[in-house]
């Protein structure tokens, strides 16, 4: 046989692997004299709704809850309120503490007069180690002056002591307008004064663009989100009007690059959890960015092995985030990071109808994971309550 027939035969041998592995199985398989069992065969009582249907699992294998975490957590990514009164900050506190959760940093990022008093109220407390305090940026009617004025907020908030920015919301990049009407582009270069200021401040920026991938794609059987967005139809992004995934993911990756000094943290893992390859790129190529797991756990502990090797390889990079704070939902992440349990639920159906599995994280990358890297990147958090 020459080499131009061998590789004929070999490309066409992988092209028809690949047919096999993702095509849907058919009512016979190819060769075959009889159907598959049950291919034309249907239900004999109704079927239930994707609601209704909580199959119970019969699997037997050791389970191993972990209701608290391994080591002392910053949650980089949580939501309270910006000022918090004594009694929310007394009621967090107290389920904060069987967790393990040591800081939360408060992504409702709070400006001027109102950053001031979140401040106030997190300094008069008697948990004032216990939570710290991002700003925010006003990305409205960028135009003409709005740079000088929004630094000169942010130099503002920095001196209040704002010890961050974020959550930046998905509406920068998705519907936010410039002064002229058109969309306010993630790397539209009127912005830049502003990641400059970011840069020269010290203020780590928390960034979340855009939603899952499946959140722009046609809501038919085959999206795995079916769920999700049926239940919340402002999460669908069709192109048009909005920018489709790759374009918004583009935007952000350049503003990532034009700025190497400024420190990004990208929320969610950047929606690539699904795809830790890409967000590996992402990594290698731009030292600056950073990733946070909130709201990803349904991605990572459906791919347990993958997930436990890029955690080690990029343990320097990864924060722990929660975002939604649910003091009944922390433990899972506790599980799926510290154990190597198989096939547990997940805590929120509408995000995801598979099982979770544990990565059975090192001691070395948990510790990276739940507080040391957080403290690199935010070292106002004081240190009180962490190992040395």
């Amino acid at each position: 046989m020459t080499s131009r027939a061998f590789v004929l035969v070999a490309l066409l041998a992988l092209a028809a692997g690949a047919g096999i592995a993702q095509v849907p199985q058919g009512q016979q398989s190819e060769g075959a004299i009889q159907n598959r069992p049950g291919a034309t065969r249907t239900p004999t009582l109704p079927p239930p709704s994707i609601i209704d249907y909580k199959p119970r699992s019969t699997l037997v294998v050791p389970q191993h809850p972990v209701p608290r975490a391994k080591y002392p957590v910053i949650d980089i990514h949580s939501h309270q309120p910006a000022p918090i009164s004594p009694e929310q900050f007394d009621r967090i506190v107290t389920s904060m503490d069987p967790l393990n959760l040591q800081v939360l940093v408060n992504v409702s990022g709070a400006s001027g007069d109102r950053l001031q008093q979140a401040m106030q109220a997190l300094r008069n407390s008697k948990h004032r180690d216990r939570m710290v305090q991002f700003t925010n940026i006003n990305f409205n009617n960028v135009g003409p002056g709005w740079a000088e004025r929004a630094v000169a907020q942010l130099e503002a908030d920095a001196k209040a002591g704002a010890l961050g920015i974020g959550e930046i919301n998905k509406g920068f990049g998705l519907s936010i307008r410039k002064a002229d009407g058109t969309r306010l582009k993630l790397d539209d270069p009127d912005l830049d004064p502003v990641w400059q200021a970011a840069a020269r401040l010290n203020l780590p920026v928390l960034i979340h663009t855009g939603d899952p991938e499946e959140f722009f794609e046609p809501i038919d059987y085959t999206n795995e989100r079916w769920l999700e967005l049926a239940l919340y139809p402002d999460r669908r992004f069709p192109s048009p009007p909005y920018p489709e995934f790759d374009e918004l993911m583009a935007e952000r990756d350049r503003l990532f690059k034009r700025h190497p000094k400024t420190i990004f943290i990208a929320a969610h893992m950047g929606w690539h959890a699904n795809n830790l390859a890409r967000l590996g790129r992402m990594f290698d190529e731009m030292p600056n960015v950073y990733g946070e797991v909130g709201a990803v756990l349904y991605d990572l502990g459906r791919q347990p092995r993958t997930a436990h090797d890029f955690f080690v390889k990029y343990q320097d990079r990864i924060l722990f985030g929660k975002d939604s704070y649910q003091p009944d939902e922390f433990p899972y992440f506790w599980r799926v990071f510290e154990t190597a349990d198989e096939y547990f639920d997940y805590y929120r159906d509408y995000h995801a109808f598979w099982k979770l599995y544990g990565m059975a994280l090192p001691d070395q990358v948990l510790r990276k994971v739940y507080y040391e890297n957080a403290l690199k990147l935010v070292p106002g958090i004081a240190r009180a309550g962490f190992p040395r």
